[in-house]
């Protein structure tokens, strides 16, 4: 008979006192760490980290632009007013030139030539017109004594009058040959910047032919005109100014480069009508331009200082949500839970929004983390990283 053996004790495994121990050490090595648990109560009490800046209040200039299109003063076309070759131009391109300076000549054989006989034209009539009045004379002598008839004497007066008028003739044509001759040397009419030639030397020129376009344009530079189109209502406002003797505002020039030009401007004239498809006026502004940096063909902005809107409210305009068609903020209240209120914003001045409606001096606005804002929830609100974002910049002064 064989004997049983004694049944084997079990080994006991103590699972959950190890894995407490577990839990225990993971969390003492975050709290050792400086770290919470992303699921603790006090991590969910924080709640989201934002970005936000107070609202400043400070005196804004308001200003209004508009974009402008250069030009010169004065643009003279030059043009041949007679046919011929250029054979000299005397200028050198995009140069300063004088008034009545002499920029090209055209071959005068030709119209010498006219003029030379239109000359001996003149000279024939004028001896033709002497024997006439000397006739005239003889007959009118020789009538008291009745040697000639009184038909002798008025055909004798009326030869007179035929050469006089010949030699009107005649001199008219010296005079119009004159001018052809003297259009052979083409000149500046005013002084100022003369551009590209489109005319080469040898070309036929001339009203008529093939090459009738300018041969080069010369523009007057100082002062130079921007031309803007303004609303209807801006035009009213300027020309009540006007008329109640407070005068437009200066005008300054912002370049393509974004330079302010170092002069400021005025306004010059205004087009005689409204355009009625655009509801705008054309206007004509005058800027100084010494050195004649400017050309015309440049696009720039023509900027006037409107009004000084006293104490406004600014925020950055990233701070602003546009909202089918409203505009609204998501504000920090004094226990850091969300306020999200509409608002009515204004002028936009450089980076910032100027708040009309809506908040207060020195309330904190959301700048930063704007998707995680629910009203009424609580975040942990911080300043920015970069000192410009935690303070609004000063508006652009001209």
């Amino acid at each position: 008979m064989i004997a049983q053996l004694p049944p084997r004790p079990r080994r006991q495994v103590f699972r959950r006192p190890l894995a407490g121990l577990v839990l225990n050490l993971w969390l003492a090595g975050l709290a050792g760490c400086g770290g919470q648990p992303p699921d603790t109560p006090a991590a969910a009490a924080a709640g989201p980290i934002v970005e936000v800046v107070e609202v400043t209040q400070r005196d804004v200039p308001v200003y209004q632009e508009w974009v402008g299109t250069l030009d010169g003063m004065v643009n003279a076309q030059i043009r041949a007013q007679v046919t011929g070759y250029l054979i000299r131009r005397h200028f050198e391109e995009g140069q300063l030139v004088k008034q009545d300076q002499l920029l090209y000549e055209i071959d005068p054989r030709t119209f010498q030539a006219t003029l030379d006989g239109a000359l001996s034209t003149l000279a024939r009539e004028e001896a033709l017109l002497k024997t006439a009045r000397l006739d005239y004379e003889r007959i009118q002598r020789l009538l008291p004594e009745r040697a000639v008839s009184v038909r002798d004497r008025d055909n004798a007066l009326g030869r007179v009058a035929s050469g006089e008028a010949q030699v009107m003739t005649a001199r008219a044509a010296v005079h119009s040959a004159q001018l052809d001759l003297s259009f052979t040397r083409i000149r500046s009419p005013i002084t100022g910047i003369i551009g590209l030639s489109q005319a080469q030397i040898g070309d036929l020129v001339g009203p008529n032919s093939a090459n009738s376009n300018a041969l080069t344009t010369v523009s007057q530079l100082d002062p130079i005109r921007a031309y803007i189109s303004i609303s209807e209502q801006d035009y009213m406002r300027f020309a009540t100014k006007a008329d109640a003797s407070e005068g437009p505002p200066d005008l300054d020039l912002i370049l393509a480069n974004g330079e302010h030009h170092p002069r400021t401007g005025r306004f010059y004239v205004a087009d005689r009508q409204v355009d009625p498809t655009t509801g705008t006026i054309k206007v004509a502004t005058l800027f100084p331009n010494p050195g004649n940096i400017l050309r015309p063909g440049q696009f720039a902005r023509v900027r006037a200082q409107l009004r000084t809107k006293r104490g406004a409210l600014l925020v950055p305009q990233r701070a602003v949500t546009e909202l089918q068609g409203g505009y609204q903020l998501a504000v920090v209240r004094p226990d850091d839970t969300i306020d999200i209120r509409a608002v009515r914003p204004g002028e936009r001045v450089a980076s910032l929004w100027v708040i009309d409606e809506g908040l207060k001096p020195g309330e904190r606005v959301i700048i930063e983390g704007i998707q995680k804002a629910r009203p009424g929830l609580k975040v942990t609100p911080r300043r920015p990283a970069s000192a410009d974002d935690a303070q609004p910049a000063t508006p652009v002064h001209p």
